[in-house]
């Protein structure tokens, strides 16, 4: 489904990538209904024009996730969010991610592909339902004077999450570093306006491609990072294949998204 405009992410590669971003994860309102409790579910928020998620139901049994636990706790009301630059994959692309998960699986064979790109431009913050429209409002000013600009993602680097219970394979960003720190400098402007934490000082941008539970990071770099960017330096076409033009910002709230194209 990667041509799809939109891809929506199950539950548990929705957590990898928060818990990534921030060490944290919270679920959206729309929670499945609870069959001991019998507990309605909340309605769908009226008027609010984020596409819908495919995979609305948010599950708290944690056999689904692998034994993850929330970084921070469900409360229904509480949308986790998230701003981020949306890739879409092509063919080209997953060929290289599927020679580089190979190789990196014979130093650490539970590594997991990811099925989802994107390049952060905040942490997952925890939104009241009430808020999210104020939210994206405020996200659209800010945001409507930007033009479309490329990067370049071509540095394989080993990343952990912040409690260092996830291990991350992402290529970082080389050309384009500056564009996206006026970006995060507008997406932190409206993080502080609604008093939620901004975005790392100092962010290393990266597209994550793979993972696996625990910090191997230390079996990760070194010599099976070298092979990894042996692999991208002499992939067919790679310096083509990682310029990439970003069209739109995407925010995704509880079970919504929403769209800011570039200019």
């Amino acid at each position: 489904a990667m041509s799809a405009a939109l891809v929506g992410y199950s539950s548990s590669e929705e957590e990898q990538e928060e818990e990534e971003e921030g060490g944290s994860r919270g679920g959206g309102a729309q929670g499945p209904p609870d069959a001991s409790t019998g507990r309605p579910r909340l309605p769908s928020p009226a008027g609010l024009l984020g596409d819908p998620d495919p995979e609305e139901a948010v599950s708290d049994d944690s056999s689904r996730h692998g034994g993850r636990v929330r970084g921070f706790p469900h409360e229904r009301g509480n949308w986790a969010t998230h701003v981020y630059l949306p890739y879409l994959a092509q063919e080209e692309f997953l060929e290289l991610l599927e020679l580089l998960v190979s190789r990196a699986r014979t130093y650490v064979p539970s590594l997991a592909a990811m099925e989802e790109f994107h390049l952060s431009l905040s942490q997952c913050v925890v939104l009241r339902y009430h808020w999210i429209e104020p939210f994206v409002r405020s996200l659209r000013e800010r945001l409507a004077a930007f033009h479309r600009f490329f990067c370049v993602a071509d540095q394989v680097k080993v990343y952990t999450n912040q409690n260092k219970t996830r291990t991350f394979i992402g290529l970082e960003v080389s050309a384009g570093h500056f564009q996206l720190l006026e970006l995060v400098s507008e997406v932190d402007g409206v993080l502080e306006e609604f008093d939620l934490p901004t975005f790392y000082k100092d962010p290393s941008f990266h597209i994550s491609l793979a993972w696996c539970v625990g910090d191997l990071s230390g079996r990760l770099e070194g010599q099976c990072l070298r092979e990894l960017q042996g692999i991208v330096d002499g992939f067919e076409d790679s310096a083509f294949l990682l310029r990439i033009q970003w069209e739109q910002i995407r925010c995704k709230s509880g079970n919504k998204y929403f769209s800011f194209p570039l200019r």
